[in-house]
């Protein structure tokens, strides 16, 4: 991973990049759903707790300065797992969400290299 010197000290970037990446990511996927060639249908079925979960999935890379598959499938696992027990989502919704999330994982990998 890059470092930068500043004045006897050392400072690891990758980090930074990897946030970055992340939320390219996610909002990409989220742009497509919303506008892409099903975007009026989709927009309609969206709900607020997916948006939520996405953030909290997010926030949970920002922590992070290196990610790999196994992390990332965890961190949606737990937060999807979550959401799954409340009675205005349900499992079924959850466990929709959780797929699509995994499904990105090719694409942040390839954002972070």
């Amino acid at each position: 991973m890059a470092t930068k010197k500043t004045e006897g000290t050392e400072k690891k970037e990758g980090g930074s990049k990897l946030a970055l990446a992340a939320a390219l990511v996610g909002a990409a996927a989220t742009g497509f759903y919303l506008y892409g060639a099903k975007g009026t249908e989709n927009r309609k079925k969206i709900k607020a707790w997916t948006l939520k979960a996405k953030g909290e999935v997010l926030e949970q890379f920002e922590k992070k300065k290196e990610l790999t598959e196994e992390q990332y499938n965890e961190v949606v696992d737990k937060i999807t797992t979550k959401y799954g027990k409340l009675k205005t989502v349900g499992e079924e919704e959850s466990s929709k969400l959780n797929k699509e999330l995994k499904r990105h994982w090719s694409a942040i990998k390839k954002s972070i290299k």
